[in-house]
């Protein structure tokens, strides 16, 4: 997501990540991989288990991509890391390949 952020953008798409890691361990690891957008902290893992990221034993998070609409609907969600174009064709109905919700 990082190194296609113009794209993304361009799709009208921010991207935001959540991990339940503290703060200072987020600020560091944007630091280091030079991330240009947010970590959001997710304390308790709340987060991901409202969009059913969890790993099955429910030991950690599972990276998921979920596509938020302005009206507050996911309009896309899959399990591991799909490439931006995919989230991008998804999102502006380009593909069949959205996750339904």
């Amino acid at each position: 997501m990082r190194d296609d952020l113009a794209a993304l953008t361009a799709a009208k798409i921010i991207p935001v990540g959540v991990n339940h890691g503290d703060a200072a361990s987020h600020l560091a690891f944007i630091e280091e991989f030079d991330f240009p957008f947010d970590l959001l902290v997710d304390e308790g893992m709340q987060v991901a288990s409202a969009y059913d990221a969890l790993k099955p034993e429910g030991t950690g998070i599972q990276r998921t991509v979920v596509v938020v609409g302005l009206d507050g609907r996911i309009v896309f969600r899959e399990m591991g890391a799909p490439s931006p174009a995919v989230v991008i064709a998804a999102v502006s109905g380009g593909t069949d390949e959205v996750t339904p919700a």
